[in-house]
């Protein structure tokens, strides 16, 4: 074996252990939110604080930069697009990045995220908001430090922004939000003025073990491999990883709203999907994860919304759906059933939020992170902000907080600051995606109405899933789609099938 070889192997070693520690803690992560007891929090932070600090103690060790100096001139001598290269590369930008940011702020992060977790899931239901504030608070300092480990920028966000979408600022984030607002506001308010469908039949009775059993075998359909994952409860639904070989969602039932459960089971199978869709050989290493939240939301939003939304899937699906709930689907139209699930008001809760009014619910929080970082709004006066926000973008007022600032878990369970542009980035880049598999694939469209999901899913999984963190957000999205992010494909997305159903 050559020097050159034996250090990429040493590389590789290293980097191995330490994705270990970082799933193991991933781990930790899971359990809290779906079986821990309550009484384990204050055990778990310190755990979930010692795997997160040993893992950056690792990573910002010497001797990975050492090796990365003494690799440079082997990744040079490499096209771009290899393995190698790629793998350096990558390190070394998450490494310099590492070094900024000391072992111990890690783990006090870690520490206090799996206490203000805790207390939000008992603050939630008993509609508790002066229970989390303290803990809030210290998000918000903690926050604030984290951005502050690198000056220079142009806005205190934009680190925490780039975290997750690299390459992307507050200031490019508001002006991609204008233009996307500018061309939404007048579709919410010309549906919005007329009446609303009815989607009463979603709100019957349906018996949760029925409910996860259908939702189960749809993602089966999808793509989603049970030999490397399952699903489970929680409060607040997501996916996580523990390695390519174990990708696990959870999910969450009301048995008065049918479309929460399959929904969120389709949703978090379009990240897992994805996940699962990565190149073996990435195990363990920086390459091996979704390239951004942006991205990463693009394939949840593409598989819930434009397939499972969509009036072929229910072509094929419906009948299915039927059986398994006979008495409730009983005299209900395929019509009136798509016309139910897609349905448009401006509503409280954003996971619950249909595809044209969602991105209001986003532009929303990111407004909210940018006003608390900046200091011109308090954890305290959030709530009032929230409800008069809220009120003037929706014309509705949220009853309490358990359906206003307290919905959503991210604050709760991390940092204030690039937590949400993801989503709305991933709506864009969802049907930009599609239509980009369409043109390769036209007959992706009757397959679909046909219950046959393989070419959709291999031509995600050959363009986007394989490549893991290999290729930036930007450059995914000019090799997938031979194009720069645009939301034209989005708008016409949505003008399409909304004007149909609502004769626009």
């Amino acid at each position: 074996m050559s020097t050159t070889e034996q250090k990429l192997q040493e590389l590789k070693t290293r980097l191995l252990e330490i994705g270990d520690l970082n799933h193991i803690n991933a781990l930790l992560g899971w359990d809290q939110s779906t079986y821990m007891p309550a009484g384990g929090a204050e055990a778990r932070g310190r755990q979930s604080a010692l795997m997160a600090q040993m893992a950056q103690e690792k990573f910002i060790d010497k001797e990975i930069g050492n090796l990365l100096d003494d690799l440079q001139s082997y990744e040079e001598s490499l096209p771009y697009d290899s393995d190698d290269a790629s793998l350096i590369r990558v390190t070394r930008r998450e490494y310099e990045r590492a070094l900024k940011i000391p072992p111990e702020f890690i783990g006090e992060l870690n520490e206090h995220a799996a206490a203000a977790y805790q207390a939000w899931a008992e603050a939630r239901p008993a509609n508790d908001f002066a229970k989390v504030r303290p803990g809030l608070e210290k998000t918000l300092d903690l926050s604030r430090k984290l951005a502050e480990y690198f000056p220079g920028y142009e806005h205190i966000a934009d680190p925490l922004i780039d975290f997750a979408d690299v390459g992307m600022k507050a200031s490019s984030v508001r002006t991609l939000f204008a233009s996307l607002r500018d061309q939404l506001v007048p579709i919410v308010r010309a549906i919005t003025s007329q009446p609303a469908a009815d989607n009463s039949v979603l709100h019957k009775h349906y018996p949760e073990a029925d409910q996860l059993a259908f939702g189960a075998e749809v993602v089966k359909q999808l793509g989603y491999d049970f030999n490397r994952g399952r699903i489970d409860k929680t409060h607040h639904p997501f996916m996580t990883k523990f390695s390519l070989g174990d990708v696990r969602i959870t999910t969450r039932v009301k048995e008065d709203d049918f479309g929460d459960c399959l929904f969120s089971n389709m949703h978090e199978a379009g990240h897992a999907m994805y996940e699962q869709g990565i190149d073996m050989s990435y195990e363990g290493m920086p390459l091996g994860g979704g390239t951004s939240a942006g991205v990463h939301e693009s394939q949840s939003r593409l598989w819930e919304n434009i397939v499972g939304r969509s009036h072929g899937f229910w072509e094929y699906m419906y009948p299915s759906l039927q059986a398994k709930f006979p008495e409730q689907l009983n005299g209900v139209s395929l019509s009136a059933f798509y016309a139910a699930i897609n349905k448009v008001e401006k509503s409280l809760i954003r996971t619950d939020a249909d595809e044209v009014t969602y991105n209001l619910h986003v532009m929303l929080r990111f407004d909210f992170e940018v006003q608390l970082l900046e200091g011109s709004l308090s954890i305290r006066d959030l709530p009032e902000a929230w409800h008069e926000r809220f009120e003037h973008d929706f014309g509705i007022v949220p009853p309490n907080d358990s359906d206003g600032v307290l919905q959503d878990v991210h604050w709760y369970a991390g940092v204030i600051g690039g937590s949400f542009q993801g989503y709305t980035l991933g709506n864009i880049l969802s049907a930009q995606f599609y239509n980009s598999a369409l043109k390769a694939h036209p007959e992706i469209t009757n397959e679909i109405a046909q219950g046959k999901f393989s070419t959709l899913h291999g031509w995600l999984r050959e363009n986007i899933y394989r490549h893991g963190s290999k290729f930036t957000a930007p450059e995914i999205v000019e090799r997938a789609s031979g194009s720069a992010l645009t939301i034209e494909p989005y708008i016409d997305y949505l003008k399409t099938k909304y004007g149909a159903l609502y004769t626009l």
